[in-house]
């Protein structure tokens, strides 16, 4: 079966559609060709796959074919089993009667000899000729095709069709399409099983010796290929991945050596998506084939299919998988192959790849996740094409050209050199080329970094080329790794931290051996000509500028695809190589942009040692560009780094360009950020607290990551309120010059008074020279020992804490009782403060009218606890006091009135005295007694005895030591008192009396005088007054004098009427319930008085008092009831009444305006309080259980 692969892949170049054989019996295809092959592509069929499941195709692309062609003729060939896949899948059978005889004598026994092959899928179509307007045609012809459809339709199946020349083609044509359909399925699943049965057979004798891969392979391309020409694609492309398994089972598991290939001319380019690239019986080997150019085969076939259903992304990432693959087994016969024959064919075929899928490819047509993991895919392309193209370059000598940046040099430095059987030789001619190289290999230095910055340069070789190149067979270098290794740059970060590249030693090694360098790049450089054959690329390593521009192509190809996927990172990386071929260019601009994204990058990501090397170049170019904003912020990012990765005076080289920097004119300063090298932090401890309205002194803690010292012409700092995001920032400064030092600082600044809340620090700004810096890093401070421990997360402890306003202090009296008036006294005023200190505060006193202060003297308080103030006052009352008659009930209030006096007091403290604190003080005075009178009797002489009552309202004791009248009118009475009364004392709060005995009337302006003495603490009230104090005391200067006017009125000694409360009813009183309350008024006997004080004699005049909200009264609460002004008359006096509320109330009063009170005697008299029941419970309101 292998001998048919000539004829095989012939017969797959010719055969491209499926065929539909037209077997025309009647010479009819002329005439219905056209309409025919108007109807191709079909738009839409439903075909079966391989599991039998319908599949719908769109255009599928069909072709009719004469049954007589020589395409269709040679199926009688006995290789028919073999290429059933270009058999017809459909025979349609042209034909046409027009008389019924002859259909049964002819047309019948031909159609029945042409039909009588099962493997057939036929159907007929009847082509009537008969116009419309020939009756007589038109009904025979119907009758011709009626008779056929009785002799070939079966049940299961309709064969027969109709189609009229020259009548309408109403559903003609979707007939003959779902009938080709049909055929055109029953076709495809009888050859779909036949191969399936085929391939069973091989693959059960596959570990058979007879068994041959070609064999299988035919059958299994056969079935693919008749997938792909019914485009059921994916069906076709299950059976090539099965295939290429199956290869590669058989390629593992031989028992014998194969050729491998790659030895032709021209197969260092890749032909991957190449299918006839070579000829399949070019590459047969006994019963199998090559595997350098089979193995591409079955990819191409691959991708070919994958284009076909529009998955470009799936060509790049199968295909990135398979370079990988292949590339492992060009390595393993890597000593059999021309030199650097893997590197030349990965390179081709990343960039056949990557320009296939791109021209394969439109935006939009898949997800956003598909379409970013494509590009990632690209970009991972690009970067093994980019990594073999530096290999090759530096391998000719062009090495000193690459940029020894991270990235190249972990890449190179991890992709082992290449091992050929013998490391190609130097040509005799070459002579003068190794002289051009010895000549570029002194002449390259490396470049000087900015400031002076000395490193050790980076590898670019896995070890010394010279050793390599001097041994005369390949052995494996202490660099080895494998190809596909996956070139991630966060690895690269890893490797280029711990490569130890020994320069001295590489320099020892290339003098001891026997080949030169510069022999090893020119013999390179001949033996990559012999294995390169693309043009092109031997074109892009001619020279170094064309080395440049396919480096510089390539580099930006992979940023580009990494930008649009997810590894943007990776293009950001490469972005800087891209930026250091713009700068030794002299394209500056470009170069500090891509340098300035690699920045953002390696700052972002915390790749500090990355950023290391890349950050003097920006910095650089954006000196050359005169960017003095850019290069003084990459001079202070540069400050930022971690100070091992620079040499102290390097650093210091640093700060000297910012401060030169600062202190130089700029035509647009921008504030520079310090944050990583000024932090600040609060001191340790609990916040300083402040009341609302409060000045304090905030000290801070400044780190300092300078070098050396650095000058502040200007520091201020904000605080934020963390309870108000709307509450403006609020900045405190400090205007003296600040010298900061390496390490930790302390500052004071002056803080104003700031509102309630908590505040934290916010930023910190100033000034060096003429620029503007500020800073957000926040340090928590280091421990103890500590002076260089820096963090820029933003603290949460709150720094300073402003309380709301609160009472601060408390101003009040310190008395419990009154004071004497017309005395000095003194008046303690109580400073309470509530845990503030009054350190300096100053009390200012205002008297209200009637009372005047003696002295003052303040103390210096300094402390915040209670103390007493203690102020001699005096209380002006220029009347006399009056007393009044025994019995009579007088208001408290308007006593306590009489003697208020305020004291308005108004207190500063605070630390600039800033806190205000006012408050009036009620201070109540009083006279020491209060006077009243009564007549106690009458003697038979006339004489009447005058008792003289004096309540003590003072909390203090008195002592009265004598007492007189002034009478007024001449009026004299029997002298003092009995002297042995005196001295009299008077406890507090209680009563004394005294009597006089006098024989005349006495005149109502009577004055009482009394000499007495008081013995009182000021701690609770009255008390000895503050002018006596301090004196001696002595009988005469000690004794105050006390004088009250008396009212008098004679005595009442029996009454003239009688009010009795009559009982209230006997069922009690509830809320609600309407009763009558009475009152009896019986005259006892007739005073002239009552007629004085009114008209009429023989009625009074009543009024009923209540308390509204207890009681409803019904009828005229006031009014006047007659009563004879004979002694027993009696009245009754009665109301209806409505309790409101219940419980004990006091009752309604019953009052004689008119007549005097000492003139009433109540018997028997009212209750004080009476008991009201609550309402009786209402049925209606009752809810049954």
């Amino acid at each position: 079966m292998a001998n048919f692969l000539s004829q095989f892949q012939f017969i797959k170049s010719s055969c491209d559609r499926l065929i539909i054989a037209i077997d025309d019996v009647s010479d009819l295809w002329p005439l219905v060709k056209e309409g025919f092959e108007k109807r191709l592509p079909f738009k839409r069929a439903t075909l079966n796959n391989k599991t039998r499941n319908p599949v719908t195709v769109d255009n599928l692309p069909a072709e009719f074919i004469l049954a007589s062609d020589q395409r269709v003729r040679s199926r009688f060939l006995p290789e028919q089993p073999l290429f059933w896949f270009k058999e017809p899948y459909a025979t349609v059978v042209l034909v046409t009667c027009e008389d019924l005889d002859e259909f049964k004598t002819i047309l019948k026994p031909r159609l029945k000899l042409t039909l009588q092959n099962d493997e057939k899928q036929w159907f007929i179509v009847f082509v009537s000729k008969a116009t419309p307007n020939n009756d007589q045609a038109y009904k025979m012809a119907q009758k011709v095709y009626g008779r056929l459809e009785v002799d070939f339709n079966s049940r299961k199946r309709e064969r027969c069709c109709k189609f009229d020349l020259h009548g309408p083609e109403t559903t003609f044509w979707e007939d003959l399409q779902l009938k080709i359909m049909e055929c055109l399925r029953n076709s495809l699943d009888r050859r779909i099983q036949f191969y399936e049965d085929e391939i069973r057979k091989l693959s059960e004798q596959r570990f058979m010796p007879i068994w041959s891969f070609c064999n299988f392979f035919i059958l299994k391309e056969s079935l693919a290929f008749m997938f792909e020409m019914a485009h059921l694609h994916e069906e076709s492309l299950r059976e090539y991945d099965e295939l290429e398994l199956c290869y590669l089972e058989t390629v593992n598991n031989a028992g014998k050596q194969r050729e491998f290939g790659g030895m032709d001319h021209g197969d260092d380019q890749a032909a991957i998506l190449n299918p006839n690239n070579k000829q399949l019986s070019q590459i047969v080997q006994d019963d199998s084939f090559r595997e350098f150019e089979f193995r591409q085969y079955l990819f191409s076939c691959q991708a070919k299919l994958l284009f076909k259903l529009k998955r470009p992304f799936e060509v790049a990432s199968r295909g990135f998988s398979f370079i990988v693959s292949f590339s492992e087994a060009l390595t393993l016969r890597e000593s059999g192959l021309p030199f650097c024959m893997r590197e030349v064919w990965v390179l081709t075929a990343c960039l056949g790849l990557v320009n296939a899928t791109a021209d394969h490819y439109k935006d939009g047509i898949v997800a956003p996740e598909i379409e970013k993991e494509f590009y990632r895919v690209k970009g991972e392309l690009y970067t093994l094409c980019r990594v073999k193209f530096m290999r090759l370059a530096y391998l000719i000598g062009y090495g000193y050209d690459i940029e020894r940046s991270p990235v190249n040099s972990a890449s190179l430095s991890m992709l082992p050199w290449p091992k050929p059987a013998i490391w190609p030789s130097v040509p005799s001619d070459a002579a003068s080329e190794v002289l051009v190289k010895e000549k570029m290999i002194q002449e390259a230095t490396p470049r000087i970094k900015h400031f002076g910055i000395q490193k050790k340069p980076l590898p670019l070789e896995p070890s010394f080329l010279l050793h390599e190149a001097n041994r005369q067979k390949s052995s494996r270098s202490a660099g080895n790794m494998d190809d596909h290794s996956n070139i991630t740059f966060s690895f690269i970060a890893i490797r280029f931290v711990n490569i130890l590249h020994d320069a001295s030693s590489d320099s020892e090694a290339q003098s001891s051996q026997q080949r030169k360098l510069a022999e090893v790049f020119v013999a390179s450089q001949r033996a990559l000509r012999k294995t390169i054959s693309d043009p092109g690329l031997w074109n892009s390593l001619s020279s170094l500028q064309e080395f440049e521009k396919k480096y510089l192509e390539l580099s930006k190809g992979a940023a580009h695809n990494y930008h649009y996927s997810w590894w943007k990172r990776h293009g950001v990386v490469l972005d800087g190589e891209i930026a250091s071929v713009c700068f030794k260019n002299g394209n500056h601009d470009l170069a500090a942009k891509s340098y300035e994204k690699v920045c953002a990058l390696y700052s972002g990501e915390g790749w500090h040692d990355l950023l290391a090397d890349v950050l003097p170049n920006l910095a650089e170019c954006q000196k050359i560009l005169n960017d003095r904003a850019g290069y003084l912020s990459s001079c202070v990012r540069l400050l930022s780094l971690d100070k091992g990765l620079f040499l102290t005076n390097e650093r210091q080289a640093f700060q000297s360009e910012v401060v030169r920097l600062a202190h130089s004119e700029m035509e647009d300063p921008v504030p520079l950020d310090v944050s990583s090298l000024i932090t600040f932090s609060g001191n340790s401890g609990p916040p300083m607290e402040l009341c609302d309205g409060d000045p304090g002194s905030l000290s801070v803690t400044l780190w300092c990551d300078f070098p050396d010292d650095i000058t502040l012409e200007s520091l201020s700092l904000t605080l934020t309120a963390t309870n108000n995001a709307d509450e403006c920032v609020k900045a405190i400064r400090s205007g003296d010059v600040t010298i900061l030092k390496p390490g930790r600082n302390t500052i004071t600044l002056s803080l104003p008074p700031q509102k309630p809340g908590s505040y934290v620090l916010g930023v910190l700004t100033g000034q060096i020279g003429h620029l503007r810096f500020r800073s957000h890093g926040f340090s928590r401070g280091g421990p103890a020992d500590s002076d260089d421990l820096m963090s820029y997360d933003k603290p949460t402890r709150p720094i300073l804490k402003v309380f709301k306003p609160r009472s601060l202090v408390d101003l009040s009296a310190k008395v419990s009782s009154a004071l004497l008036m017309n005395e000095a006294q003194w008046v303690g005023i109580i400073v309470k403060p509530f845990k503030y200190s009054l350190k300096g505060a100053v009390l200012h006193i205002n008297t209200g009218p009637g009372l005047k202060i003696e002295e003052i003297e303040l103390p210096d308080w300094a402390s915040n606890i209670v103390g007493v103030l203690w102020i001699p006052v005096r209380a002006i009352n220029e009347g006399l006091p009056k007393g009044t008659s025994a019995g009579v009930v007088l208001s408290q209030r308007a006593n306590v009135v009489d003697g208020l006096r305020t004291l308005a007091l108004k207190l500063e403290f605070g630390v600039s005295r800033n806190q205000i604190f006012e408050k009036t003080v009620a201070i109540h005075f009083t006279d020491p007694f209060h006077v009243s009178t009564r007549m106690a009797d009458k003697g038979n002489d006339g004489a009447l005895l005058l008792q003289v009552i004096l309540q003590s309202q003072v909390k203090a004791s008195l002592t009265i030591h004598d007492a007189w009248l002034d009478l007024q009118d001449g009026s004299v009475h029997d002298g003092k008192p009995t002297s042995a009364l005196f001295p009299l004392i008077v406890p507090p709060a209680s009563r004394a009396g005294i009597l006089f005995d006098e024989k005349k009337a006495l005149h109502p302006d009577t004055i009482l005088n009394i000499k007495y003495k008081i013995s009182g603490d000021r701690n609770h009230g009255s008390h000895t007054p503050v002018s006596l104090e301090t004196k001696v005391h002595d009988n005469d200067n000690d004794v105050l004098t006390f004088r009250s006017s008396l009212e008098l009125q004679r005595p009442v000694l029996e009454p003239s009427l009688a009010v009795g409360f009559l009982p209230l009813p006997s069922n009690g009183l509830r809320v609600g319930q309407l009763f009558t309350m009475k009152w009896r008024i019986e005259r006892l006997k007739f005073f002239k008085d009552e007629t004085a004080s009114s008209n009429n004699n023989d009625e009074v005049v009543y009024e009923v008092k209540a308390n509204l909200k207890n009681w409803m009264i019904a009828g005229r609460k006031r009014g006047h009831a007659p009563l004879s002004t004979k002694q027993g008359s009696r009245i009754e006096i009665s109301i209806l009444c409505v309790p409101l509320g219940a419980g004990y109330v006091r009752p309604p009063q019953l009052e004689l305006p008119n007549v005097n009170r000492a003139n009433i005697i109540c018997n028997p008299a009212g209750p004080h309080l009476v008991c009201v029941l609550p309402p009786p419970l209402s049925s209606s309101f009752c809810i049954p259980a």
